[in-house]
């Protein structure tokens, strides 16, 4: 039965997964990677209005993935790496599953092709 946490690292990563499931988002979050930027900056590469993207940046604050900050006239975004663990961690996860079956499908695989792994007689099944 999941517990309290469980629950709230599920809607945790059901947002973060919704969030960065949009190509400008994403592109967001990479730009953000580089350093920190204002919401101009960060709409320099796009050829959508300001106003969009910076719904997009309220989609990723609400998130939890960027923050912004008061610096004099600016607000800077600020990517919050850290939100970004349990994502990676969940990812990694099944990677290591995948990469498991992946070694297990070619030691198979090596298995058969041999040239001491015995040979069938009979023909091709229909």
């Amino acid at each position: 039965m999941p517990t309290a946490t469980d629950d709230d690292l599920d809607i945790d990563l059901d947002m973060m997964f919704a969030a960065l499931s949009d190509r400008t988002r994403r592109a967001i979050v990479a730009r953000l990677a580089e350093g920190d930027r204002t919401v101009n900056e960060l709409a320099e590469p796009f050829a959508i209005s300001l106003q969009a993207v910076s719904k997009h940046i309220h989609v990723l604050e609400h998130a939890g993935l960027v923050s912004r900050r008061r610096e004099q006239q600016r607000r800077p975004c600020h990517l919050e790496v850290n939100r970004l663990a349990p994502a990676a961690d969940w990812i990694s996860r099944y990677r290591e599953i995948w990469a498991d079956r992946f070694d297990k499908l070619d030691a198979h695989l090596e298995r058969l092709t041999s040239p001491s792994a015995p040979r069938s007689t009979e023909g091709p099944r229909a």
